[in-house]
C-alpha cells in the first residue's frame, strides 16, 4: 500500500511538474543562482559591510553574468545569420553529392531530390530568425527570472540566521538544505572550471584551423558543458556542419575528432568521476537524472539536471535518517567505513 500509495504521488507531482514546467524552470534556475552567490553575500556581511550594499553587490554580480552570457550568445548569432548566405554553393553542392551517393544505393532520385529540396541556407537563416524572434516570447519569462531571482538575493540575506533558529527543531531538514547547498555550489564550481578548461581549447583548436566563430563555438561549448554526459555531443554539431560547408568532408572530421580527443576525455571521462565525487552522484544516476529532468521540464531541465537530483535527494533521501542509507547506493564509490562499536563501559 506504501508503495503503491507513494507511486500514485510521484506521478501526480511529475505530470504537474511537467504542466508548469515554463514556471517551475525558471524558479529552480534562480534558486540555483541564488544559493551559488549566497557565499558572497556572507562573507561581505562578515566584514562588516550593510546589507542594503552586500544584497546590491551580490544582484548586480548575478546580473552581469547573465548579462555578459546573453549578449555574447545574441550577437554570435546574429552573426551566423549574416554569415550563412555565403555557403549557398556548398549547400548545394552538398546536396547533389547527397543525392548521387544515395541514388547509388538503389534509392529513388526523384524521391531524394524532393526530401531535400529544402535543404538550402535561406531555409536555415528562417529558422534561426524565427528562433532568434521566438526571444521576445520568452521575455515574460525573463522578466519572472531575474525578478524571481532578485527576491531570492534579498532572502539570502537573512536566511541563514533563520536556517540556525530552526537547528534545534528540526535538524535533519536543515541538514538536507545544507547538503543540498554545498552540492549545487561544489558541481558549479568544477563544472565552470571544466567548462571555461574546455572553451578555451576548443576555440584555439577552431581558430587555428579556420572554422568561423570559433568564439561563438567555444561560448557554446562551455554553457553544454553543465549538460551531464552528452553535453560535448550538441555542442559539437554546429562546429561540425560549419566546417563541412567551409572546408569540406576533411575539416569535418578533423573537428570531430578534436573534439573527441578533447571533449570526450575530459567531459565524458575525468568531469563526471570529480562530480560524482563531489555530489555524491554515480555516472549512471547522474546520467538518468538528465533523461529525467530534459523530460518534465525540457532544456532547462538539462541544464539543471544535478541541482534538481540533488534537491530531490535532500528532501526525499537525506531528510530522513532512515533513508540515508539510499545515499551508498547512489554515489557509486566505495561504502564508508562502519563505525567502531561503542563501548558499554
Amino acid at each position: 500500500m506504501v508503495v503503491l500509495l507513494g507511486t500514485a504521488g510521484a506521478v501526480v507531482t511529475i505530470a504537474g511538474m511537467r504542466g508548469v514546467a515554463d514556471l517551475i524552470g525558471p524558479i529552480f534556475l534562480a534558486l540555483m543562482l541564488a544559493v551559488t552567490v549566497s557565499p558572497l553575500t556572507s562573507g561581505l556581511r562578515r566584514h562588516g559591510t550593510p546589507v542594503w550594499l552586500a544584497t546590491t553587490a551580490t544582484v548586480t554580480v548575478v546580473y552581469l553574468v547573465l548579462l555578459a552570457i546573453g549578449g555574447a550568445l545574441a550577437v554570435s548569432v546574429a552573426r551566423l545569420v549574416d554569415m550563412l548566405p555565403q555557403y549557398r554553393e556548398q549547400f548545394a553542392t552538398l546536396r547533389d553529392q547527397l543525392v548521387s551517393g544515395l541514388g547509388g544505393l538503389g534509392i529513388s532520385v526523384p524521391q531524394l531530390r524532393d526530401a531535400v529540396a529544402g535543404a538550402d541556407p535561406g531555409n536555415v537563416i528562417q529558422l534561426v530568425e524565427s528562433l532568434v524572434g521566438g526571444l521576445a516570447g520568452l521575455l515574460s519569462n525573463t522578466v519572472f527570472l531575474l525578478a524571481v531571482l532578485l527576491f531570492m538575493c534579498l532572502d539570502t540575506v537573512g536566511f541563514p540566521a533563520r536556517l540556525r533558529s530552526t537547528t534545534a527543531e528540526r535538524p535533519q531538514v536543515v541538514g538536507a538544505l545544507r547538503s543540498f547547498a554545498q552540492g549545487t555550489r561544489r558541481y558549479l564550481l568544477v563544472s565552470t572550471v571544466f567548462g571555461l578548461i574546455v572553451a578555451v581549447v576548443d576555440t584555439g583548436l577552431l581558430w587555428a584551423l579556420g572554422v568561423p566563430l570559433p568564439v561563438l563555438w567555444g561560448l557554446l561549448a562551455f554553457i553544454t558543458n553543465y549538460i551531464p554526459n552528452i553535453g560535448f555531443v550538441i555542442g559539437l554539431v554546429p562546429p561540425a556542419l560549419l566546417a563541412l560547408l567551409e572546408g569540406g568532408t576533411d575539416l569535418m572530421l578533423t573537428v570531430i575528432a578534436l573534439y573527441c580527443v578533447v571533449n570526450f576525455v575530459i567531459q565524458s571521462v575525468i568531469q563526471p568521476k570529480i562530480v560524482g565525487d563531489a555530489v555524491g552522484l554515480s555516472a549512471t544516476v547522474s546520467f538518468l537524472s538528465l533523461v529525467f529532468w530534459a523530460w518534465v521540464l525540457g532544456a532547462l531541465g538539462a541544464l539543471l539536471a544535478i541541482p534538481l537530483t540533488l534537491f530531490a535527494k535532500g528532501l526525499l533521501i537525506d531528510i530522513d535518517p532512515s533513508t540515508r542509507w539510499i545515499n551508498t547506493l547512489l554515489s557509486g564509490g566505495p561504502p564508508p567505513p562502519p563505525e567502531p562499536p561503542r563501548s558499554t563501559s
